[in-house]
């Protein structure tokens, strides 16, 4: 059966994630995100209980 020979596919996973790990993740960590957040305070509001018709 050859998909059970991981002779070709164990080295291009291997590659795959060392190219990754190595190459793009530094990359993509190092940019800034241009939306950054505010400190706005966050309002609460009270939330009014249901009248329900059949209780």
């Amino acid at each position: 059966m050859p998909q059970l020979n991981p002779n070709p596919w164990f080295f291009i996973m291997l590659m795959s994630w060392l190219t990754y790990s190595l190459i793009i993740q530094p990359k993509i960590l190092s940019l800034t995100p241009t939306n950054t957040p505010s400190n706005k305070t966050s309002t609460t509001t009270k939330a009014t209980s249901w009248a329900w018709p059949w209780t």
